[in-house]
């Protein structure tokens, strides 16, 4: 399966509902809504030819920052 998003590509920061937080994690409130640009990914998966999943590193156009995301926490930004 191919990345959803490719490097350079206008995303929005889109955080999950449900999502739960543990101490370890912090939360994506902070970005919500904001439009970034993909300046890289990385894929994982758990088992050799199991389902591939999808990180991506997005560099925020608001503060300059980069976050590392899930691909369900971004959604395509169009003009």
């Amino acid at each position: 399966m191919a990345p959803k998003y490719d490097i350079g590509q206008k995303v929005i920061i889109t955080p999950v509902s449900n999502q739960h937080l543990s101490s370890r994690d912090s939360s994506l409130e902070p970005y919500a809504g904001q439009i970034g640009k993909v300046t890289d990914y990385y894929w994982i998966s758990k088992e050799r030819g199991a389902e591939v999943f999808y990180i991506y590193t997005v560099l925020t156009e608001i503060d300059n920052k980069e976050v590392v995301l899930h691909e369900d926490e971004l959604r395509g930004y169009t003009v």
